[in-house]
């Protein structure tokens, strides 16, 4: 039986209520999909549409904290609890998902299988990240994701404008139905992004205590990663600013087993910039990697 989108709610570490759109057969092969800080489910529709109409069951993820998932009371909003949730989700299916983990989604996938519980996920898709991160890329994300985190915007054009000069590669537009997605409207009037600010609060402290060495706890990432036993694959956006061809060489001596793609004239936000591309490495790897189960 096919699902169309169907908005459900997860149990993440515990219990953490997390927020999910599935799409594809029920029987088909279970795919997390966990996007990068500041992004939602909605991220992934394209993808998502492409990967079940093969025949894989889809399972886009609002990370804790972001979209309409529960927000961290205590501000649990670490690598390691990212990667819990994961670990979770993971364990309460019929059988192991791939997972596809962009930026953040992926740094908690390295955690969750090569150190919180390896063994739980089929197959391991890194888009755009690596334990090796560039200092100057780091800094421009978490500097987009910090503005206005407290004070919002006066209107919805307002945030599209901060979008535009955040991405000044892709063609202007004024705040659209989709970006509402991402905006929330409180009492006072003004619209703020859909993220906790406690998540990006917590990451503004690591980088000042850590200064723009570009070390978010690579060593422990860099380990993490030498674990993996897994089938992986690694996709970078050909002109990535967070992920350097030195950062790949880097990943691939940790892990000789992975897959890689180089998506051309993409960013780091790869999947809004080349979907077609990204969609087809995505969809080659799997059918390469689970295409048996899907014929069985």
């Amino acid at each position: 039986m096919s699902m169309s989108n169907p908005h459900v709610t997860l149990s993440g570490h515990s219990g953490h209520a997390i927020a999910a759109l599935t799409e594809g057969p029920e029987q088909g092969v279970p795919v997390l999909l966990a996007h990068g800080g500041g992004q939602t489910k909605r991220a992934w529709k394209r993808v998502t549409a492409m990967l079940a109409d093969h025949g894989f069951r889809t399972i886009a993820l609002d990370l804790r904290g972001h979209g309409d998932s529960a927000w961290a009371d205590d501000g649990a909003y670490d690598i390691v609890d990212f990667a819990g949730d994961l670990v979770a989700i993971a364990g309460s299916l019929d059988r192991k998902p791939a997972l596809i983990g962009a930026s953040l989604g992926g740094l908690a996938g390295i955690m969750a299988e090569g150190e919180v519980a390896p063994g739980s996920f089929a197959s391991l898709t890194l888009v755009d990240i690596t334990p090796q991160m560039e200092a100057g890329g780091v800094t421009r994300v978490v500097g987009f994701m910090a503005a206005h985190a407290r004070e919002g915007f006066a209107s919805p054009d307002e945030a599209a404008r901060g979008i535009s000069e955040y991405l000044p590669h892709r063609p202007s537009r004024k705040a659209s139905s989709g970006l509402a997605h991402y905006l929330r409207q409180k009492n006072d009037g003004r619209y703020y992004w859909h993220w906790d600010p406690a998540f990006i609060d917590g990451i503004m402290r690591r980088h000042v205590e850590r200064g723009d060495s570009g070390d978010y706890g690579r060593n422990e990432l860099g380990e993490a990663a030498a674990r993996l036993a897994l089938p992986v694959h690694l996709i970078r956006g050909g002109s990535s600013d967070l992920v350097s061809p030195e950062a790949v060489e880097h990943f691939r001596a940790l892990v000789p087993h992975a897959a890689y793609s180089d998506i051309a004239d993409a960013t780091h936000m790869v999947v809004g910039d080349q979907n077609d591309a990204f969609g087809g490495a995505i969809l080659d790897f799997l059918m390469r990697t689970h295409g048996t189960e899907i014929a069985a």
